[in-house]
């Protein structure tokens, strides 16, 4: 691995991720430009000015019936035409993908200023229909089969896979969400953020938090949501050119990981099983994001923004980011060091299971949201004198793996 210098993160935006797009008789492409129109405006750029765009979307062709959506940018915002766009999908990680190719683009000295966006919409359709276009993430055919919520089967496997190797308290993973949904009633754009939760769905009251499928509950689940987020990311050329004419605050991408596995979940599990680590390819990313980054481990961050697709995915986050020895995750979490407030808070806007999960742009808002946090920029649940945060998206059984660090300028 060689050193990069730094791509710089000048602005974002992000939609309401409680609205149902569908219910306003609206399609993705009015997500797209309301995107599009919202990340240009606040990072001060005109549309002449963007010389290449990357967009996220994991489910188009599913839910919205919709392909070729990096054309769709033109079509809805006609001052974009002729800027080379590409859609990418990588999952739960489409998001983070498109980041790390337009990234790609920037340090190639190709391209100078990126827009990368990150869209979904997956409200429009039943639950069980969603479930099943949402389990082609999964190995088709391979895993998961007769099972009606895949996702939810699967996450449970990893949950009896950690109970087995380490031990695990059913109890912590119910602290995790009883976080995320607290986290999220002080963030704007939330999902959850006006919703009803007593302190029964956060135990194994089975009428108030009944199971999904195996150790996975209603609440220990991230949310079906529509919605988008973009930011405007510009080579480090560029900002040593255009700083002063830079209407905002900027943050930096110091490092990034990037690393993927098996699709097949079993696949991973019997290859980590004389590992430390459950997924030594996650450790690895974020060990790679730290090293670009010039950091020696995660005490060096004020924050994380992590997948919580199930509250057994922050579980395992904990301890592969080092804040705990490899299955001692409740630790952390009986201390409360995650906690808004805490040592080291993880996902203090509340994460997919508080703030919401549309899954092509998920990735996209985790950087804007650690932009936000290391610009002072987050509101009521900012991390007071946050300077550095990371993120920590991955797509399918944990089979696409993006980490990054970002830091203050």
């Amino acid at each position: 691995m060689t050193s990069q210098p730094p791509v710089w993160i000048i602005g974002g935006y992000q939609t309401d991720f409680a609205r149902n797009v569908t219910k306003e008789s609206l399609e993705i492409g009015d997500l797209v430009r309301e995107t599009a129109n919202g990340t240009l405006e606040a990072a001060g750029i005109s549309a002449d000015q963007v010389d290449v765009i990357h967009l996220g979307n994991a489910m188009g062709e599913l839910f919205s019936h919709q392909s070729h959506l990096g054309a769709m940018v033109a079509a809805v915002v006609p001052e974009l035409s002729g800027v080379p766009s590409t859609r990418h999908e990588a999952a739960c990680a489409s998001g983070s993908v498109s980041v790390m190719s337009a990234m790609a683009d920037l340090e190639s000295g190709r391209y100078d200023v990126a827009l990368v966006l990150g869209v979904e919409i997956q409200r429009c359709v039943s639950g069980s229909v969603g479930a099943g276009y949402l389990g082609s993430a999964a190995w088709v055919g391979h895993e998961g089969d007769g099972e009606p919520f895949v996702f939810p089967y699967t996450f449970s496997q990893v949950a009896k896979e950690y109970r087995r190797r380490y031990g695990l308290n059913e109890e912590h993973l119910q602290r995790i969400a009883a976080n995320a949904y607290a986290n999220a009633r002080t963030n704007p754009n939330a999902q959850t953020r006006a919703k009803n939760t007593p302190p029964e769905c956060f135990t194994s009251d089975d009428v108030a938090n009944p199971v999904v499928a195996g150790l996975v509950r209603r609440y220990d689940c991230s949310q079906v949501t529509d919605g988008g987020a973009g930011i405007v990311i510009v080579s480090d050329r560029w900002m040593r050119e255009h700083r002063d004419s830079v209407q905002g605050p900027v943050a930096k991408i110091a490092g990034w990981g990037y690393t993927t596995n098996s699709l097949h979940l079993q696949d991973k599990l019997d290859a980590s099983a004389g590992d430390e680590y459950m997924f030594p390819h996650v450790r690895r990313a974020i060990a790679d994001a730290f090293w670009r980054a010039g950091i020696e481990d995660v005490w060096a961050l004020d924050g994380i923004e992590t997948h919580d697709c199930f509250t057994i995915s922050q579980y395992m986050a904990i301890d592969h980011f080092g804040l705990t020895k490899p299955g001692c995750s409740g630790e952390a979490i009986e201390s409360g060091i995650t906690e808004l407030g805490g040592i080291l808070p993880i996902n203090p806007g509340g994460g997919l299971i508080g703030a919401g999960h549309p899954v092509g742009a998920t990735g996209v808002r985790m950087l804007l949201d650690s932009y936000k946090q290391v610009t002072g920029q987050a509101g009521d649940y900012q991390v007071e004198g946050a300077q550095r945060f990371a993120t920590l998206n991955f797509g399918g059984s944990v089979a696409t793996v993006v980490c990054t660090v970002i830091e203050s300028e």
